[in-house]
């Protein structure tokens, strides 16, 4: 394939044919027929194979030309992390950090140096998946939670709708069922509504490097996304889980839809307790424990049940359990310290929403530390986070609550 003007234009008749298709099924009001139906599968069949094959050709043509590979930099870009802070620091002028390389990147490579607390320049991309890339084992709530991306505009608040299932409304929000007589009348019963709303606040990191440090970009580069990194995951972490919702996220402990289970003994955490706070969780989902890293002697002497057997017994091969009652345990030295609220968390985290916002964005400066050959680095972006759910769930017995957020008082 040689003429990818041919090809786009054979892929754009191919688009015309499906969307001829689908129009002609919405005008009459009625879904595609089986004969429709197929022809439409085999189209987007046929047009993502030829998108993937003009997109070789593509490839290799401008490899032919001499384009840069993803291993050489172009002109516009930066080869580390460590170049691009460096290039903050002492060459802001430079056109790499004004560059716009694609339409929808506009608004995100032109902010300006020198411009109070907005200033600075955001990341490019390559480098900000890093820096945000978490996994299980660094950060408890993101991976593990609903992340709506930042959109456009980034920073813009946003509504979800949620089913309002507080008090006697239940699981199906208001909706009663019930079984009809015939030629009696229906009863009408609808579901009730509410939104949650999410608007990404501002929070930023900094950290203090050498000059000297700066210099060497691959060093630099290394540290710096690393504390940012950290940084990063730890501050998500604590308000996600505490946060007031004031300027900050909302979090789990204090939240109206979570279930506080009082302590069986203070200072404590006992066997009664893990049983209480399991029958009190909105089953069916991903639970998960969340426990502080000081319960952790709690846990390893556990028993059921007085003089009954160790709950959650180590051994000297494999160490400590994963699982408590089945459920996977998640040590969080970010957690509240043993004895206070939230020190045990028994969570399904897929109701709870994260929204980003813009950044991450870094700004520099030696003004403060000029004396001292020091640069202050800095970097600010943009999070809101709260539960989906607004209320504990009232179950169809019409007794028993249950959440998806179970916190251990």
């Amino acid at each position: 394939m040689k003429n990818l003007n041919e090809a786009r234009q054979a892929i754009k008749k191919k688009i015309d044919e499906a969307r001829a298709l689908h129009e002609g099924a919405k005008k009459e009001e009625r879904v595609l027929n089986a004969d429709e139906q197929k022809r439409y599968d085999e189209l987007m069949g046929e047009i993502d194979s030829m998108k993937a094959e003009v997109e070789r050709e593509q490839r290799l043509q401008d490899l032919e030309a001499g384009a840069p590979t993803a291993q050489e930099p172009g002109p516009n870009e930066f080869r580390e992390f460590g170049d691009f802070i460096q290039t903050v620091r002492f060459n802001p002028g430079d056109p790499r950090l004004q560059f716009r390389e694609r339409p929808q990147d506009s608004e995100k490579r032109v902010l300006s140096m020198g411009v109070g607390a907005a200033g600075g320049f955001l990341i490019p991309q390559q480098f900000s998946d890093t820096i945000r890339m978490v996994d299980a084992q660094s950060a408890v709530i993101r991976p593990r939670a609903q992340v709506i991306p930042a959109g456009d505009p980034p920073d813009a608040a946003i509504t979800v709708p949620a089913l309002n299932q507080s008090g006697a409304r239940g699981v199906y929000s208001g909706v009663v069922v019930t079984w009809i007589a015939e030629g009696a009348l229906k009863p009408e019963s609808e579901p009730q509504f509410q939104e949650v709303k999410l608007e990404p606040q501002e929070v930023a990191a900094h950290t203090i490097v050498t000059d000297k440090l700066l210099r060497n970009s691959a060093a630099a580069g290394a540290l710096v996304s690393s504390l940012l990194r950290k940084a990063i995951i730890a501050a998500e972490d604590i308000s996600f889980l505490a946060g007031t919702g004031i300027g900050q996220p909302l979090g789990i402990i204090g939240h109206p839809a979570s279930i506080n289970v009082a302590r069986t003994g203070a200072g404590a955490i006992v066997y009664a307790d893990i049983i209480n706070m399991y029958a009190q969780a909105l089953f069916g989902g991903r639970l998960v424990w969340i426990a502080s890293q000081s319960v952790l002697p709690q846990l390893m002497a556990m028993v059921a049940g007085v003089g009954g057997p160790l709950v959650w017994q180590p051994n000297a091969r494999d160490g400590a359990p994963g699982t408590l009652i089945g459920i996977p345990v998640v040590l969080n030295s970010r957690s509240p310290v043993l004895g206070a609220q939230g020190d045990l968390i028994l969570a399904d985290l897929d109701y709870y929403l994260v929204k980003d916002g813009s950044g991450i964005s870094v700004a520099a400066s030696e003004h403060p530390l000029f004396t001292r050959n020091q640069t202050i680095i800095k970097a600010f972006w943009n999070v809101d986070g709260q539960p989906w759910m607004t209320s504990p769930l009232l179950l169809e017995d019409g007794v028993s609550t249950v959440s998806p957020f179970v916190v251990l008082l």
